[in-house]
């Protein structure tokens, strides 16, 4: 049987699905951390610091905080705030809407929320561009960002923001940083806690149904975080099937190879194929 119909009554027939979303899946529906448009966005501190994608740029200790803040309102805004509806999130959407998902995703972007995936049905792992978070830290809570970031942006002046838009502390007076799995210092707030708990249970309560792992994008970055789970799952339930769809390395286990459908193609196009009759 061809793969697109394999995955496709695997789909229709499954109990629940969790898809595992990895950088891959954003990078198929158009965001990009290099090329043109980080020449666009960042031609200054690509010319001042000889930047070669904004990803090494995020790692740059940069020697004032006001400089630090206008490279990354920046970079949040231009992947969190101001960005279009991705033809790919949306025909995912299409896809699992009417059915029982549920979505882990290292990605830190907010796609899934800003193309109208049940928040509920979400655990964002590694952080949000749109959270800040004590850099201590000194406490386990999480601030949105959003109006001061648009502020940045509108008030940055020679890769410098004004000083009395740097964010600090409420508590210890610190200087914020962002909500992203750097080091030991990230912050598991309330939010998070609730999302994993959401999460585990749902991977409790179909763990011996007919379910699929439906993994998108996911590199071996971290792969202790989706890939590696979803084979373990997948071999202690035979009725579980394991989805691979990526560009690059698709393999699985030898001992779930007959339960697993890999597939290294576009995920658009593999997406756009599930939609069509």
């Amino acid at each position: 049987m061809d793969k697109i119909l394999k995955i496709k009554q695997a789909l229709t027939q499954a109990d629940a699905i969790v898809i595992g979303a990895g950088a891959g899946l954003s990078t198929a529906a158009g965001l990009s951390y290099q090329g043109e448009e980080f020449q666009e966005h960042f031609s200054d501190f690509i010319a001042k610091y000889h930047f070669q994608d904004m990803y090494t740029a995020g790692f740059y200790p940069f020697s004032t905080l006001e400089e630090y803040w206008a490279y990354w309102s920046r970079h949040i805004y231009y992947h969190r705030y101001d960005q279009p509806f991705r033809q790919t999130y949306l025909d995912l959407l299409k896809l699992v809407k009417d059915k029982n998902y549920f979505i882990i995703t290292t990605n830190v972007d907010h796609q899934f929320q800003i193309h109208g995936f049940d928040h509920n049905r979400l655990f964002y792992t590694q952080g949000d561009y749109g959270l800040w978070q004590c850099s201590r830290p000194c406490h386990q809570q999480t601030y949105d960002n959003e109006m001061t970031i648009r502020e940045m942006m509108q008030k940055q002046k020679n890769m410098k923001i004004p000083t009395d838009l740097i964010p600090y502390c409420p508590y210890c007076g610190a200087p914020m940083t962002m909500n992203l799995r750097i080091d030991q210092t990230f912050v598991e707030d309330a939010g998070w806690h609730q999302a994993k708990a959401r999460y585990e249970q749902f991977l409790y309560q179909y763990q011996q149904s007919k379910i699929v792992y439906l993994e998108m994008g996911v590199g071996y970055n971290t792969p202790g975080i989706i890939k590696y789970p979803f084979w373990q799952f997948t071999k202690s339930n035979p009725q579980a099937t394991y989805i691979c769809i990526n560009q690059e390395d698709i393999s699985c286990p030898e001992s779930i190879y007959q339960q697993a459908i890999l597939m290294k193609v576009d995920i658009h196009q593999i997406i756009e194929s599930l939609l069509s009759d």
